[in-house]
């Protein structure tokens, strides 16, 4: 917004009134990036210190404690009179982000029932969508209440902080966190009350016994570094990675300024953005009802062909048609959008999801949490650099950005194709048994587990 750029980011204001002397490096701005990926960066260290205080202190702590920040970064970033400001209640969010990524999906898994886990999980995915959406459309509305709209639009934020907040206050600590923090009473009274049966010896043992276990393990970040948990560590690494690198984050993040670009009018960006939002949220619906009948290697190989084939689309027509001084044709301009929506919409039923459901279904649940923190943290340190350099590289790249993330989803597709097994239809606890099976990973894993003199594996 004109506003917003006027009031902080001076230099990127006075370039854009220059559009079309070089429409890829009008918004190229060290500041602006910052701006944008210190969210990223607190995320990335807060996810890691909540790991500890999640296990500890339990899942709705922390589920308080993103609430409260990101409480706070509202607040601040609404009252902005300077960047330093606006930088410190970036950060603020950010730790909101690296609390809620870590705690939530633990609150879901563990407060599910077995038979409804997976769509759940998917729903946070959703959630997550229809978030961005609803931003877009706030943009939308706020963007015309100049020249205060934007802090309008930053203000808002505190609606979902405080649902969240006092969301955190009234729920229930999970079952499987009071008994880890050795209250069984409580566990056991809050799962009969979230399973509506006092029947619930079986899973309750269960529980008892994991706890037990994960108890036992003193340094999970230690033991995921062993030689049988290779297949998990790589995949904990490599799938965030490689949903950062699909570009999808580049073109939701700078969707309005990728438009503008282009030489749609400022209106007409935001109004872009707002469809690209409502693709990758109904694109989602598609993964939900899939993923379990397919299975997620046909859904993961065929979403990344889709990708690479609008990335190339957009490379040739952005190659061919538009240069230094020129604007897209209208026709050529809808082009562009339809082919990117295609783009958001093979991401939503593919990596979007999956990206996040396979690193969680895949690690034995001693080292699950820290399995999880490092899939976060990886997803968000990645995010980080994309977000400070992607200005810099549409600069430099100039349409060559999407034939670079092109190229990405090829490596990517071809990693998932000969490495990544199928998950579908398996038992957490068995998919131990498939890395064992697997052609490249069976060379890997010790045979079977191995146990010390003091009977430890």
């Amino acid at each position: 917004m004109d506003g917003f750029l006027r009031e902080f980011f001076h230099s990127v204001y006075i370039s854009k009134q220059h559009a079309h002397e070089n429409n890829y490096c009008k918004y190229d701005n060290q500041g602006l990036a910052a701006f944008t990926s210190s969210l990223y960066f607190a995320g990335l260290v807060a996810s890691l210190v909540a790991s500890p205080i999640t296990r500890k202190y339990g899942r709705r702590t922390s589920i308080i404690c993103g609430g409260f920040s990101f409480l706070v970064g509202a607040t601040v970033n609404a009252a902005a009179q300077n960047l330093a400001m606006l930088l410190f209640g970036r950060i603020m969010l950010g730790v909101g982000i690296g609390f809620g990524n870590q705690a939530v999906p633990l609150y879901l898994s563990e407060m599910a029932p077995t038979h409804l886990r997976g769509a759940l999980n998917m729903m946070f995915q959703l959630a997550t969508t229809l978030g961005i959406f609803t931003a877009n459309m706030v943009n939308y509305g706020t963007q015309k209440l100049e020249p205060w709209g934007w802090r309008l639009s930053l203000g808002l934020a505190a609606i979902p902080a405080t649902l969240m907040t006092v969301g955190g206050c009234l729920l229930p600590e999970t079952p499987n966190s009071l008994i880890e923090m050795g209250s069984k009473e409580r566990g056991r009274k809050v799962l009969e009350r979230i399973r509506g049966t006092d029947k619930v010896d079986a899973e309750f043992e269960d529980m008892v016994d994991a706890s037990e276990l994960a108890n036992s393990i003193k340094h999970p970040f230690r033991n995921i570094l062993k030689k049988r948990n290779r297949p998990q560590l790589v995949m904990a690494i490599c799938m965030p990675t490689f949903q950062i690198l699909t570009g999808i984050n580049s073109i939701l993040f700078y969707a309005p300024v990728l438009f503008q670009s282009m030489g749609f009018g400022g209106n007409a960006s935001l109004y872009s953005s707002a469809v690209t939002g409502a693709v990758l949220a109904g694109s989602t619906f598609i993964s939900i009802a899939a993923v379990d009948r397919l299975g997620r290697r046909v859904l993961l190989i065929s979403g990344g062909i889709q990708m690479i084939i609008c990335q190339v689309i957009v490379a040739i027509i952005l190659g061919v048609k538009f240069g230094d001084n020129q604007e897209l044709s209208k026709g050529y301009s809808i082009l562009v959008v339809i082919v990117i929506c295609l783009f958001v919409l093979a991401f939503g039923w593919s990596w979007g999801p999956l990206g996040w459901t396979v690193p969680s279904e895949i690690f034995p649940l001693e080292i699950r949490s820290a399995g999880q923190s490092i899939t976060v943290a990886v997803n968000l340190l990645f995010t980080f650099i994309i977000a400070q350099c992607f200005l810099a590289m549409l600069c430099h790249f100039k349409f060559g950005i999407f034939l670079f993330f092109a190229s990405w989803i090829t490596v990517m597709t071809v990693f998932v194709y000969f490495f990544l097994p199928e998950t579908k239809g398996v038992p957490i606890e068995e998919i131990i048994f498939l890395w064992r099976k697997h052609w490249f990973w069976k060379k890997i894993i010790p045979e079977y587990p191995q146990v010390d003199d003091n009977h430890n594996v």
